[in-house]
């Protein structure tokens, strides 16, 4: 019988340490289980254990704690880059037969990735990875499922109980239906895709909604113009706060927080905890500004500007009952 289910969600365009909060949150040895959801090996999380950093693609984190890790339906698998993931997760002594794929996961193929280099990636920003054309497939009932390529020991049972932590990839504003199209990705990335590993949404508990202290984009997307590569302050903000993709390795565009855009991802995703990462990089940083209402605005001091942000959250009417100012690499 299953529980709870707890979801974490990025409410920006990806890159917010959601990895972190799901290797804190499934150390505490809760779990029965971490789920991918959705999305591909076109994410990149980001995990550090006694100051070592590890990084995964399509693997949830519940491996780095001993806790069975599901790679969902509505997720999409490239075979060769699984293995590889599966192999230097092995290497490090992590428990890799805890790694199970969802039988009805469709497979990214190398003409899917072919297709993605030559078509996608200068046009809309992509990894190349391949993960539109298999999604494009896959509605079009024309893919391959993981149970018809993938060994049997690899499958999943599709058996869920107890306590389930969903681990989500990407960002609110790079969801299919909710980012700025077409400069999105290609699947759902809000919680309620969760569903899709086979619970009902009344057993959605808690859902932690995971940003920066400021706003990162990788790859093309007019919101965030090229211009902002340029801006000294900001390239400066992105140098002290490592800002290249896990995945890609592309210098990330920064600019200050939009909280309007913040709040209206907490709203409407319903998260119930907010966690705002790189506070420390921030605090560093020395200058505290953030959009609200339009405007920019500036503070003298963090004090000032953490303490705005938990005044909006407190008057805009979200379901947000906890907020966690987090400036440490492995927790919160």
């Amino acid at each position: 019988m299953i529980n709870n289910v707890d979801i974490v969600a990025d409410l920006s365009w990806g890159d917010t340490g959601k990895g972190k909060i799901v290797s804190h949150l499934a150390k505490k040895k809760e779990y029965d289980f971490v789920c991918r959801w959705a999305g591909g090996n076109n994410a990149g999380h980001t995990v550090f254990l006694s100051g070592k950093k590890y990084k995964t693609h399509i693997v949830p984190c519940g491996v780095f704690h001993g806790v069975k890790s599901i790679i969902g339906p509505g997720c999409v698998v490239d075979p060769e880059s699984l293995n590889e993931e599966i192999e230097y997760l092995d290497r490090y002594g992590f428990d890799v037969s805890l790694i199970k794929v969802s039988p009805r996961a469709h497979i990214v193929t190398k003409e899917h990735i072919e297709e993605d280099k030559a078509e996608l990636a200068e046009k809309l920003g992509t990894t190349s990875k391949g993960i539109a054309p298999c999604y494009r497939d896959k509605m079009a009932r024309t893919g391959q499922l993981a149970k018809d390529v993938l060994p049997e020991s690899l499958l999943w049972d599709e058996q869920l109980y107890g306590d389930i932590l969903c681990e989500g990839a990407q960002g609110f504003y790079l969801d299919i239906d909710w980012g700025n199209y077409p400069y999105v990705t290609s699947s759902t990335t809000l919680p309620y895709g969760a569903c899709s590993l086979g619970f009902p949404p009344q057993k959605i508990r808690h859902i932690w909604g995971i940003c920066k202290a400021y706003d990162t984009r990788s790859g093309v997307d007019p919101l965030f113009p090229e211009k902002l590569l340029k801006d000294r302050v900001l390239s400066k903000l992105g140098t002290l706060g490592k800002e290249y993709g896990v995945t890609t390795g592309r210098r990330r565009a920064c600019n200050w927080l939009n909280l309007d855009m913040m709040l209206d991802a907490a709203r409407i995703t319903g998260a119930t905890h907010l966690v705002v990462n790189k506070c420390d990089i921030l605090k560093d940083f020395g200058v505290f500004k953030l959009f609200h209402n339009g405007e920019l605005m500036k503070f003298k001091t963090y004090d000032e500007f953490s303490s705005y942000i938990s005044d909006q959250i407190a008057d805009c009417g979200s379901l947000i009952k906890h907020v966690f100012m987090s400036g440490h690499s492995e927790r919160i």
